[in-house]
């Protein structure tokens, strides 16, 4: 096999900025927006939101009135937002990720995402078809069926959430019955070092991927096992969450993706997720850029004193007064009273200058603290719940 799905995971910067180009005009047309001369320029584009997705469907159904094309399915996912699928090859961009696996034409993959309604199986499926493996459709559940077919049939990989694969072998153990599984390629959870090292205890080699349904694979593991590297066929940022401004790099900041494929040009697509772009390339080899992985949810919309705060609001208050440089609203508990702290970058020492933007804005009165600019965490989050529930 060979070491790299295809000769883009190994294009120099330069290359792969001018086929990133040409391919992210071609989108922006198909949207009815203006070209842009330089990667660079994306930035100020509008970011979409799952919200907006939601409204624009309600609108004009399936798709929200987006130039999809070539739909062979249609998937359903919680809001509910409607997600195209296509069946040509790699649609998804999953091969990229299995072909790191190790998986390949030799491979009978055990495929335990879920096939209805939402797209976790198809995606799966269409990547094993990328690189030639067959696929058990196993979906979830049935477990002691899961583990006489996966004997029987001589699965030697596995895709699905990262714990379910530990159920399936246990109970294979438990009925008395060898596998043959190798390799795993999971997502959707969360792979905690102590698993994966029971994995590899196990001699199953394991790696995640970053995808979603809407945009399928964003990033992935390769055996160096450093960080994920983002899949050729996205253009990724890291923003302020609440605001499309990029985060400086090595900064934590929401997860915003822009998908270079023709059938499904979603641009600037908030994914509300935390993550921050690593430096340097991966000893693997392949040289485009790498994220942290999930580090959290950008949506931290949270309710004090009955109220809603979002994280756009906090991205306001900043944009209100320009020598205020990044703002972090804390919601706290004082007897049985909510309280709501607003910490302000500033270098001013007034904090009652900022007493009607706050009420303004955030449609609640708090005790504000200024503090030197440079001070507030660089961990993404704007809006921190202090609140004990339990």
């Amino acid at each position: 096999m060979s070491t790299y799905f295809d000769n883009l995971e190994t294009r120099s910067a330069d290359e792969r900025a001018a086929g990133q180009l040409t391919d992210l005009n071609a989108q922006l047309e198909r949207n009815g927006m203006a070209r842009v001369g330089d990667l660079s320029e994306l930035s100020g584009r509008p970011v979409l939101r799952k919200s907006d997705l939601v409204a624009r469907q309600k609108q004009q159904a399936p798709f929200g009135g987006l130039p999809v094309s070539n739909v062979a399915h249609i998937f359903q996912s919680p809001g509910p937002i409607y997600e195209p699928g296509g069946v040509s090859h790699d649609w998804w961009r999953m091969g990229r990720f299995l072909h790191a696996v190790g998986i390949g034409t030799c491979d009978i993959v055990q495929n335990c995402f879920g096939y209805h309604l939402t797209p976790a199986g198809m995606i799966f499926e269409n990547g094993a078809r990328a690189v030639g493996a067959a696929v058990l459709p196993a979906g979830t559940g049935q477990t002691e069926l899961q583990a006489r077919a996966a004997h029987d049939i001589g699965v030697t990989a596995y895709a699905g959430t990262p714990d379910y694969l530990k159920v399936i072998l246990d109970k294979a153990e438990e009925m008395g019955l060898p596998l043959k599984i190798t390799r795993a390629a999971v997502g959707g959870g969360a792979l905690f070092p102590s698993l994966r090292q029971e994995y590899a205890d196990r001699g199953i080699s394991c790696l995640q991927c970053y995808a979603t349904a809407d945009l399928g694979n964003i990033a992935y593991e390769s055996p160096a096992q450093e960080g994920m590297i983002i899949d050729e066929g996205v253009i990724v940022e890291i923003v302020t969450p609440g605001t499309g401004d990029p985060v400086a790099p090595g900064e934590v900041g929401e997860v915003v993706v822009t998908t270079l494929n023709p059938d499904y040009p979603l641009i600037r697509f908030a994914t509300g997720d935390l993550s921050a772009i690593m430096p340097g390339e991966s000893p693997c080899g392949r040289t485009n850029m790498r994220i942290k992985g999930w580090m959290g949810r950008a949506d931290q919309t949270t309710k004090i004193k009955g109220m809603f705060v979002r994280p756009e609001q906090v991205a306001e208050l900043v944009a209100r007064h320009e020598e205020v440089t990044r703002a972090r609203v804390i919601a706290a508990r004082e007897g049985e009273a909510d309280t709501m702290i607003v910490r302000l970058e500033s270098a001013s020492d007034d904090p009652s200058r900022y007493d009607a933007t706050v009420r303004d804005v955030l449609k609640l009165r708090g005790a504000i603290e200024l503090v030197s600019p440079g001070t507030l965490p660089k961990d993404g989050i704007v809006i921190e719940d202090t609140r004990v529930y339990d």
